[in-house]
């Protein structure tokens, strides 16, 4: 995205013409690279970059994407669902940065905070870490500043109650937990922002590997209260950047 606002802003600078702005900006939109076409618009169109799904790809595809990534500007690059061994050939080939616990590798510099508030990203145990670091993680990486609440779930609750200020603070709440998934009920009861209730495959044989959580969140009385699906950290994250950045756009928009 600031790369095709520098381009408008020496259009209006006098320094570029149109014809020379519009030739920069008429690049494909996309690189065909025979085992994906790597999306290089979609910081343009939805304001952050694409992000690399390492499962299921083969570590020499990923190092192909992470080529043709770099090669038309993007400086940080996320990997998500990424194992340990395609993570040390990755960095073979590209500085990577592994975080295991989440299973995300990244590329470059996790850049400073440009969102208009702060993302607390609180869990119901420990076993919901690795959930909570992938969500954390990815607003981390799309500029947003992160708060981790972690092992606050309701079993304890005055845990949750002893991080209030956080919690009234917050821009958007990402509420993880396992088995019964109350912890997304009982913040979205505190809280004048959006929450996003993650459900995780954390739990005893009744749980059912997350969905007795997600049925629970999806029933939730507190208003406010959105749910992504089970043990989905990403798409938490992703969206709390998005909602993060609502103001921000709106204000870019009017200047």
């Amino acid at each position: 995205m600031s790369e095709y606002r520098e381009i408008l802003e020496q259009v209006r600078d006098g320094a570029l013409s149109v014809e020379e702005a519009l030739l920069l900006i008429k690049k494909k939109p996309f690189e065909d690279i025979g085992y994906a076409k790597v999306d290089h618009h979609r910081s343009v169109r939805q304001g952050a970059p694409e992000v690399i799904f390492g499962a299921g790809k083969e570590a020499a595809q990923i190092v192909g994407i992470v080529d043709s990534m770099k090669k038309n500007g993007q400086k940080t690059i996320l990997i998500t669902r990424l194992s340990p061994k395609k993570a040390k050939k990755v960095d073979k080939r590209h500085e990577l940065t592994y975080h295991e616990q989440a299973r995300i590798g990244i590329v470059g510099k996790i850049p400073e905070p440009s969102g208009i508030g702060k993302i607390v990203v609180a869990t119901g145990g420990t076993s919901d870490i690795p959930v909570a670091e992938e969500a954390a993680l990815t607003a981390e990486v799309h500029g947003n500043e992160v708060v981790r609440l972690y092992d606050v779930g309701v079993a304890g609750l005055h845990r949750l109650l002893s991080h209030l200020d956080e919690i009234m603070n917050a821009s958007v709440i990402i509420a993880i937990a396992g088995m019964e998934g109350a912890l997304a009920s009982v913040i979205g009861g505190l809280a004048d922002c959006p929450v996003i209730a993650v459900p995780t495959s954390v739990g005893y044989g009744a749980s059912m590997h997350g969905v007795s959580a997600l049925l629970s969140m999806l029933n939730s009385c507190a208003s406010g209260v959105s749910v992504v699906n089970i043990d989905n950290g990403f798409g938490a994250g992703y969206l709390a950047n998005m909602i993060n950045r609502v103001k921000r756009t709106s204000n870019d928009v009017s200047l």
